[in-house]
């Protein structure tokens, strides 16, 4: 075991693992945590809760990608909402425990989440479009065309 500092992310895994590319940390949870007292389940639930979403903005239009891995389109919901709010919720259900399971490992979270934006006054709502593919959901809300001033020359006489 090494006392080096992983250059890996800091991913714990098994120390015994001959394989691993982790590192064992000697002052794991030295340190308090803020969230050292909370539950595990219910940590697990805030991070997916906290549901990381990007935002970016085209010529074209306002796009939002979400990182939605393991749900189907059934078990998420995009609305906009009166007064330009985009909403999007969804919910991973928590795997069913059967009586003889022995868990050694759970890592992947469950739970609700749900993430709300205003849309800027350039949005068009009524044609808001969503796509999910392999986990990741796609949201683009296109822009109200922009009309350009009529611009009028007129004649200089003299």
């Amino acid at each position: 075991m090494s006392l080096i500092p992983s250059f890996f992310g800091g991913r714990r895994t098994n120390v015994f693992d001959p394989v691993s590319l982790d590192i064992w940390d000697p002052f794991e949870g030295f340190f308090a945590s803020p969230l050292a007292n909370v539950p595990s389940s219910v940590r697990d639930t805030a991070q997916f809760v906290s549901s990381r979403i990007d935002w970016k903005e085209t010529p074209e239009a306002h796009v939002f990608t979400a990182d939605l891995p393991g749900l189907k389109k059934e078990e998420v919901k995009v609305e906009v909402e009166e007064g330009r709010i985009l909403q999007i919720s969804g919910e991973r259900s928590k795997e069913q425990e059967e009586k003889n399971d022995k868990w050694h490992r759970v890592e992947r979270s469950s739970g609700k989440f749900l993430r709300r934006f205003r849309l800027p006054e350039n949005a068009n709502l009524d044609e808001v479009k969503a796509a999910m593919e392999n986990g990741v959901l796609t949201v683009k809300v296109p822009k109200v065309e922009e009309k350009k001033p009529e611009v009028k020359c007129i004649e200089i006489s003299g």
